[in-house]
This record gives C-alpha cells, sequence and structure tokens, in this order.
C-alpha cells in the first residue's frame, strides 16, 4: 500500500530504479516493464505503488531539481558562478537534465517552494529582475544543449562562450 512504510520503501526503490535507467540509458529506457523487471515484479504490481508512469516520472524529476536547487545554491551570485555550477550538475547528468527541460512540468506534483530554490541563485545574480533572470536561465540551457548535442564547431572555446554570455549579462545588469 502506498501509504504504508512497505509501499513507500517501494516506492522510494521504484523511483531509484527509474533513476537508474534514466541515467544510463535515457527516458526510453524508463518502462513500466523495465522498472518492473529491476524491481523483481510483475508489471501490473508497480501501481500499488503509483498512479502511472507521469508519477514515476515526476519523483525522478522533482529529485532532480532538488540536486540542482542543491548544486547552485550557495554559489556565488554572479552568472558565471550560477552558470558554472548549473553546467557541471547538466554534464553530469546529462539524461535527468533533458528530462527536466524538455518535458512538461506538472507544478501540482512539484514541492511548492523547490523551483524558487533552484532559481534564486540566478535571480540575485540579475538583481532581482525576473525577466533578466528568465532570459540568463533560457541562455545557460541554450549553451548547455548546444554542449550535450556536440553542436559547437569544433576547436570553439565553450569556456570563452559561455565568458561572454556573462559580460552580456554583467552588461544587462548594470543598465
Amino acid at each position: 500500500m502506498p501509504g504504508t512504510a512497505r509501499g513507500s520503501a517501494r516506492k522510494a526503490q521504484l523511483v531509484a530504479a527509474a533513476r537508474h535507467l534514466l541515467e544510463t540509458e535515457g527516458i526510453e529506457a524508463v518502462t513500466i516493464r523495465r522498472l518492473a523487471a529491476a524491481l523483481g515484479i510483475r508489471g501490473p504490481s508497480l501501481y500499488k505503488h503509483v498512479p502511472d508512469k507521469a508519477a514515476i516520472e515526476a519523483a525522478v524529476a522533482i529529485d532532480g531539481l532538488t540536486e540542482l536547487a542543491e548544486a547552485v545554491r550557495g554559489v556565488p551570485a554572479t552568472f558565471t558562478d550560477v552558470s558554472r555550477a548549473y553546467r557541471e550538475w547538466a554534464l553530469a547528468h546529462p539524461h535527468l537534465y533533458r528530462l527536466l527541460n524538455t518535458h512538461p512540468v506538472d507544478r501540482s506534483r512539484v514541492p511548492p517552494d523547490l523551483e524558487d530554490r533552484a532559481a534564486e541563485p540566478l535571480i540575485l545574480a540579475t538583481g532581482g529582475d525576473l525577466d533578466l533572470a528568465r532570459a540568463a536561465w533560457a541562455t545557460i540551457n541554450g549553451l548547455v544543449d548546444l554542449e550535450l548535442a556536440r553542436r559547437f564547431p569544433p576547436g570553439t572555446d565553450i569556456d570563452a562562450v559561455y565568458s561572454a554570455a556573462a559580460r552580456a549579462f554583467d552588461t544587462a545588469r548594470a543598465d
């Protein structure tokens, strides 16, 4: 039962198995059949612990967003430092990063302050300007997407590209 300690433990195992499949093989590997096999149960038995596959993906995404919030927490409030921490986390967890950034967010499942905690360092880095913070976040995500897809031309100094973005945001913040 989902409300019991045993049910909670099984749900935690399910989320851990989903996370493992995601991190090692990508989102396509996170199937009911594969998850059930990883737990040594039949597929339909998973639904005793979660209502649907979307709930599993949401739980993994919440874990990832929590980790990302921790990765950027406490870094100096500069575009350079926040983007560096974000980039390092994203490159270390590319499939989880993609889950967080290419799938719709069911905000009803996300703890109320979690997105705010993840965004806070960037909001501080942009002087509290929410539009500038969102533009900075989009820029960082775009750069990470290009880097993960290996879309920068050969020989590109990717660190220099991030530095150029930081200079642009520092100038925008000063205006």
